[in-house]
């Protein structure tokens, strides 16, 4: 989206901030909103998910309640929550004052806020139902959606707005969304073998009735299939469509490289019985591979992407159907 006339910003008064020092306070939203999906793990795996058994209060008598380390725990990952929330805030002010002001960037940052109200809604409804595992699930891909939304605030505000023009082929492009949702996928199946496993944040927490090594079979078949669509593509951009390597090169070998590092993980945690150290760190590793293969999608697009170069022919198409 266009960024607004000049003289509307310059008739702005009061403060206002350079667009450098706001992708700078949405890199902050972006990593503290990658830290608290590693918290609220760390309260699962410590089994303190009922270290508070109420909300907002810890308990019916407490607001605050740290007599206990499960209670600690599951106290200091709300009070990261506040971090969080100022952050995001940090961001959506920073929307409304950076100059020249930009509709996409509020948008964006607007975005975080709801996700962020909602995953306070769905960490209540978490701890009301006792961790039931499909409520454990939810908060967690919430996480991953709001982690998608401050990775394309924060990749956009390094831009100068415009239109958006690909920068790869229709069907590189395709290729990447193909990518993009079998990492989904993997991260939905990761969840499920996270609810059927032994860490489930309580000792009475109910589990889901799956069998643990089917769910974990079929969570590793859909990493390798991943792998080998990923692959593909590499092989794809080498020898087909060599004009779209100089863009993606660096942003997929990045995924790769992590993935690999996940699945290994991955299979080390589960046949030494999935320590908790590891499992915090295969957690790090899901965050790690989301934001790489979101980096790797935005890349496909670029705002301002005409140069005084005659455009690819697959960009003078694209400027023709916007038209």
């Amino acid at each position: 989206m266009e960024a607004e006339p000049a003289a509307q910003a310059d008739s702005a008064t009061g403060f206002s901030i350079s667009p450098a020092a706001y992708r700078r306070a949405t890199f902050a939203a972006l990593v503290s909103l990658a830290v608290i999906i590693e918290t609220g793990a760390l309260v699962r795996l410590t089994d303190s998910g009922l270290g508070c058994a109420d909300w907002p209060n810890c308990s019916s008598t407490k607001l605050v309640d740290v007599s206990s380390r499960h209670a600690a725990i599951e106290q200091l990952n709300r009070f990261f929550t506040g971090v969080v929330a100022l952050a995001v805030i940090a961001a959506v002010l920073g929307s409304l004052v950076r100059r020249p002001r930009r509709r996409d960037l509020t948008w964006l940052s607007l975005s975080l806020v709801g996700g962020v109200l909602a995953q306070i809604v769905l960490g209540g409804i978490t701890v009301l139902t006792d961790l039931h595992p499909a409520s454990v699930q939810s908060h967690f891909l919430l996480s991953m959606a709001i982690l998608a939304a401050a990775v394309v605030l924060h990749h956009r505000a390094g831009e100068a707005g415009g239109p958006y023009l690909p920068t790869v082929p229709v069907g590189v492009r395709r290729h990447v969304y193909a990518v993009t949702a079998l990492v989904g996928l993997v991260l939905v199946t990761g969840t499920v073998v996270t609810g059927t496993g032994p860490h489930s944040g309580d000792e009475d927490a109910r589990r889901f009735g799956f069998e643990i090594a089917s769910v974990a079979r079929i969570h590793g078949i859909a990493l390798l299939v991943t792998l080998a669509v990923l692959l593909a593509l590499a092989w794809r951009l080498r020898h087909h469509d060599r004009e779209a390597w100089p863009v993606l090169a660096e942003p997929l070998t990045a995924l790769l490289v992590v993935a690999v590092l996940q699945g290994t993980l991955g299979y080390v945690q589960y046949l030494n019985g999935v320590p908790v150290v590891l499992v915090a760190l295969h957690v790090a590793g899901a965050v790690a591979v989301w934001w790489t293969c979101l980096r790797m999608l935005l890349a496909t697009r670029r705002s301002n992407a005409v140069h005084a170069a005659p455009a690819p022919a697959f960009q003078r198409e694209s400027m023709r159907s916007s038209r």
